[in-house]
């Protein structure tokens, strides 16, 4: 099986929860570890260095919103995906756990054969068809060249703005991933005082007149991502 070398930490207060994740991801394959709140998490992340690790929001010590912010600046933990647990009455840790550098979300009451399909479906973002080689994206139809600032789709050049290229290549770097409105504006417009959400709507639009609408779709009240 293919995740069979892959590594998983789930890092939640309540040990139900944490045996029933474990469980279902040992029968899928995975290496599973386990951790009871945000501290131990880290910890045991810089131990195992996992492929992905799963954040309960709310624990005692240190909650999985800091955890994640936390990690999120040590450089091993770059391009770990991280995926948070929550409930469905909490939209706001949904946003504030994007805000840090969240890729997903799996919404309580846990349901193991969602929980499985999900985690699948987040791990196997790293061996789509995209490849990036010396600053060359290729996912679907398009291939991005970042040394060239050109894009291609289907073969044919398609011209596009420096702060649209931009734009595109941070939601492709990570097809599935959802990116807030003001990680893209950190991202793409950091040295800016006066852009605000409307301009990201604006730069959105003119990727969609150009590409299609096939690419990036949008994640209401949240932000956006790009579709494989």
């Amino acid at each position: 099986m293919s995740s069979a070398k892959q590594k998983i930490l789930i890092v939640d207060d309540e040990p139900d929860i944490r045996e029933l994740i474990e469980y279902n991801l040992k029968k899928e394959g995975y290496q599973v570890f386990s951790a009871s709140n945000g501290q131990e998490g880290i910890t045991e992340a810089k131990r195992a260095r996992p492929d992905l690790i799963i954040l309960d929001v709310m624990m005692p010590k240190m909650d999985g919103i800091e955890a994640c912010r936390i990690m999120r600046t040590m450089n091993e933990f770059k391009s770990t995906f991280m995926v948070f647990l929550t409930a469905r009455s909490e939209e706001y840790s949904e946003i504030a756990g994007f805000n840090v550098g969240a890729d997903d979300y799996i919404a309580k009451p846990i349901k193991p054969r969602a929980l499985i399909s999900r985690i699948n479906a987040i791990l196997r973002r790293n061996n789509q068809t995209e490849d990036i080689i010396e600053n060359k994206l290729e996912i679907s139809d398009l291939v991005i060249d970042r040394e060239t600032y050109l894009v291609y789709q289907q073969g044919q050049k398609v011209v596009l703005a420096k702060k649209e290229f931009e734009l595109l290549y941070l939601l492709a770097s990570r097809p599935g991933k959802v990116y807030t409105r003001d990680v893209i504006l950190k991202n793409i417009w950091e040295d800016s005082v006066v852009v605000t959400n409307r301009t990201i709507d604006v730069h959105i639009r003119k990727l969609r007149e150009k590409l299609g609408d096939t690419y990036v779709s949008t994640v209401k009240g949240v932000g956006y991502k790009f579709d494989a």
